[in-house]
């Protein structure tokens, strides 16, 4: 595996530049429904919602059917992208609820959770890499939930806008702590939270602002990983986690949390970028495989010319 290589990429990244097709007064709108109506009821426009956007969004629904056949080995058709968005809209409703701290309405299970706690216990603040899979808001459901974790997320200014507006119009009282990436003590402010004993979580499978990307093989072709996190990770030398909040359809959910294995010292910093990047494009990868309409990434991942793969 070769060394990380890339230029700084100076444009947002092409998923960013997208114009958001919902705003905050809707949202509010669908969240008051959805708190009144109960989450059986308000599920039903959710198979409207997503029979919409598989007819009607080409650009999504191309890449959507692109990474399903990659995924799934096989032709991917129509219905396949109808089940890809409707997991994608079952989580983001879902968000309505857990946001809310009606955790009662799920069944939340989880693998892995036992050294992950162990090393919480001992003190140990964690770099959380989780990606567009499933649901990264189960995760901090369970934070909240539990008064003795502390959980931050570090991403770039512009992705925390977007979701403080989002969160605001579903409950103003779970804005999360953010950490704001871009910015020369960004790195400072992780480190601070992992010495408090955090958990800081990062969505690492594409980069929302500068960065430099190491080619690897995903799901069949290459494709391009943003580095920044990892490279954070070896510089903090703390331990790091891939985590992913699958949704199983219904209510059910199953939060998996994998060790990933810092490189031995005295490992060239770029062999330990790529070691570390290494194991989490194929956890990632795994998952896809074993829950392919978990990942919702609606845009051509493998496209070498894009803008956000400069």
């Amino acid at each position: 595996m070769g060394a990380p290589k890339g230029r700084s990429q100076r444009q947002l990244p092409v998923w960013m530049q997208r114009q958001e097709r919902g705003n905050t007064f809707w949202l509010s709108i669908m969240t008051w429904l959805s708190l009144q109506l109960g989450r059986a009821c308000s599920r039903v426009v959710l198979y409207g919602i997503a029979l919409y956007f598989a007819v009607f969004a080409r650009d999504a629904g191309g890449a959507s059917q692109a990474y399903l056949t990659r995924c799934l080995g096989r032709p991917a058709g129509w219905l396949d992208r109808y089940r890809h968005v409707l997991a994608f809209a079952s989580t983001v409703h879902d968000r309505i609820y857990l946001l809310n701290d009606q955790f009662e309405r799920f069944d939340i299970s989880h693998v892995g959770a036992e050294q992950l706690h162990a090393e919480y216990d001992a003190g140990q603040g964690i770099l959380m890499f989780g990606a567009h899979l499933g649901s990264f808001e189960v995760l901090r459901a369970l934070a909240r939930k539990n008064p003795r974790l502390s959980m931050s997320m570090a991403m770039y200014p512009e992705n925390a806008r977007q979701i403080n507006q989002a969160l605001a119009a579903i409950n103003p009282r779970a804005v999360p702590d953010i950490i704001a990436l871009g910015t020369l003590d960004a790195m400072l402010a992780v480190h601070r939270k992992l010495d408090e004993g955090a958990l800081v979580g990062i969505l690492a499978d594409r980069a929302s602002g500068p960065d430099q990307y190491l080619t690897l093989p995903f799901l069949g072709a290459p494709a391009r990983f943003p580095t920044g996190p990892f490279r954070m990770a070896v510089m903090l030398k703390r331990p790091v986690y891939f985590m992913a909040g699958i949704y199983l359809g219904g209510n059910r959910y199953q939060v998996h949390f994998e060790r990933l294995e810092q490189a031995p010292p005295g490992t060239p910093r770029d062999a330990a970028i790529a070691s570390l990047l290494g194991q989490y494009a194929a956890a990632l990868e795994r998952h896809c495989r074993a829950h392919p309409y978990n990942w919702f990434n609606f845009f051509d991942f493998w496209k070498q010319d894009s803008p956000d793969h400069a």
